[in-house]
């Protein structure tokens, strides 16, 4: 039968625990929100609602076409100009998600014969980039510059070495300034992608690289997500001009994938200019995170201190890690929840968002209700 194959791993994810189902949410959700990216409550502001409404208004529902076709329009390029100036950048480059964007940097920069080095610990998008280059991939210990460096010392031509900022699962930060400096000792590139930095580190927000002392240099690419801080939808790449003129000319997911939707592209302008001004928002949610920590540790649970707005809780199984979630749902809380094989480590735990725009009485329900229902 044909896909007969489907039925056998159905079965095997079924006895594993590790089935994933989609759950539609309303509008009008009456769950108190720690599962989503949305972390500076931007998602819903009238201002970024209203972007959203005026560039369909003005654009049409879709951008019609790809990015060299008809899908460029003048907003994108608005965009595109203000996202690199905010960041530190002297050229940025839309795509239709922060996924295609990683792909895109990944791909373009790692030609035949290079060699890529990629953090254990990367997030899937910049995996599936590594899987589709065309040069060499090597996967060295997490967030370690010296296995970095040991691995560039293997390699004599195009090298670059791949990161997360702020990785997705832990929260937690790489070494930016190391991980930069080994790449400058053998002459490779460096691309850290930043979904996680932007809008939550470095001086109002301006991500994780910009904090290192990064931002703007020849040698570094960063990718970002407009769906996690700036509450819409799409990615970015940052870079040299010329990288982003190659990036126009050589990465498929721009130049063969229809250009960001117009609403989307609105969206994300509107939550720019608003985190340009109100920075407070950045170090709100940086706040909310170490908060977060204290009580659930204070309250006898595994936590991860976080080093940008994810707040990790261990779980004792992935059986366990589902229960504990659903527990948290049937609660009132809504927790994200990660496992095997999502999770590079094997660990499972619960991964919580820490939102600039929760009060002091949402955190303390948050952790209340975690601890009451700990399998």
């Amino acid at each position: 039968m044909a896909f007969g194959w489907i039925d056998e791993q159905a079965d095997v994810r079924r006895r594993a625990g590790l089935v994933r189902t989609l759950r539609p949410r309303p509008a009008d959700s009456p769950l108190l929100d720690l599962a989503s990216n949305d972390y500076l409550g931007l998602a819903r502001h009238p201002e970024v609602t209203e972007g959203a409404a005026r560039a369909a208004r003005t654009w049409g529902g879709g951008a019609t076409g790809s990015r060299l076709v008809t899908g460029t329009t003048e907003l994108h390029t608005e965009l595109e100009r203000e996202l690199a100036d905010f960041c530190g950048f002297e050229a940025a480059l839309v795509f239709s998600s922060g996924y295609a964007a990683n792909l895109a940097a990944v791909t373009a920069l790692a030609p035949h014969g290079s060699l890529i080095v990629s953090d254990a610990g990367n997030h899937a998008s910049l995996i599936d980039g590594c899987r589709l280059a065309r040069g060499t991939t090597q996967v060295v210990a997490h967030a370690e510059p010296d296995a970095v460096r040991k691995a560039l010392q293997t390699h004599d031509g195009p090298a670059v070495a791949v990161s997360d900022t702020v990785f997705s699962v832990d929260g937690d930060a790489a070494p930016l300034a190391g991980l930069a400096e080994a790449c400058r000792e053998h002459g490779a590139g460096l691309v850290v992608d930043d979904a996680h930095g932007l809008g939550v580190l470095g001086t109002g927000g301006r991500g994780a690289p910009h904090a290192a002392g990064l931002a703007g240099a020849d040698d570094v690419v960063v990718t970002v997500t407009l769906s996690k801080s700036l509450g819409s939808q799409g990615g970015a790449v940052l870079g040299p001009a010329r990288v982003i003129d190659h990036l126009v000319n050589a990465a498929r997911t721009f130049i063969f994938d229809t250009g960001l939707a117009p609403a989307a592209a609105g969206a994300a302008l509107a939550a720019l200019r608003l985190l340009r001004r109100e920075p407070e928002r950045a170090a709100r949610a940086r706040e909310v995170a170490s908060e977060l920590h204290a009580r659930l540790t204070a309250a006898g649970l595994e936590a991860v201190r976080p080093d940008a707005a994810v707040v990790s809780v261990r779980a004792p199984s992935p059986e366990g890690a589902v229960r504990w979630a659903a527990d948290c749902r049937e609660a009132g809380l809504s927790v994200g929840c990660f496992r095997p094989p999502s999770v590079p480590d094997g660990i499972s735990r619960l991964r919580l968002t820490a939102r600039a725009d929760l009060s002091e009485g949402q955190i303390e329900r948050a952790v209340r209700v975690i601890g009451e229902t700990r399998p």
